[in-house]
């Protein structure tokens, strides 16, 4: 003789309905809170301040600002590594940034795209 389940969830089993419920909740969140990221602005430096990035959350440079001191027409090798180094870090903050926002919302979970 068989036993049927009268569709009832086990121990530990959460209702479908309540899952897809929860997962819309937690995409409409991620959506607004990626749109919060990208207004979000950063501002990176190099050089001790000589040249400075200021970034969004959408990794969009919104400026590069550079003292006229360091712009030295013999040395422009230097110049171009305090931008390369000044953007690099923007970006690498900026993706932190929002990283660490998805993270909170997420609660950790390792979700592949996140």
């Amino acid at each position: 003789m068989s036993r049927r389940r009268s569709g009832g969830y086990g121990r530990g089993q959460m209702n479908p309905k309540d899952l897809m419920r929860q997962v819309q909740e937690m995409q409409t969140q991620m959506e607004s809170l990626q749109e919060e990221a990208h207004k979000e602005v950063l501002e990176v430096s190099s050089g001790g301040g000589m040249v400075a990035v200021t970034i969004n959350g959408a990794l969009e440079i919104q400026q590069i600002t550079i003292d006229p001191e360091v712009v030295d027409p013999d040395d422009v090798e230097m110049l171009e590594d305090l931008v390369l180094a000044a953007v690099n870090e923007a970006i690498q903050k900026a993706e932190a940034m929002v990283a660490d926002r998805m993270s909170a919302l997420t609660g950790g979970l390792n979700i592949p795209g996140l």
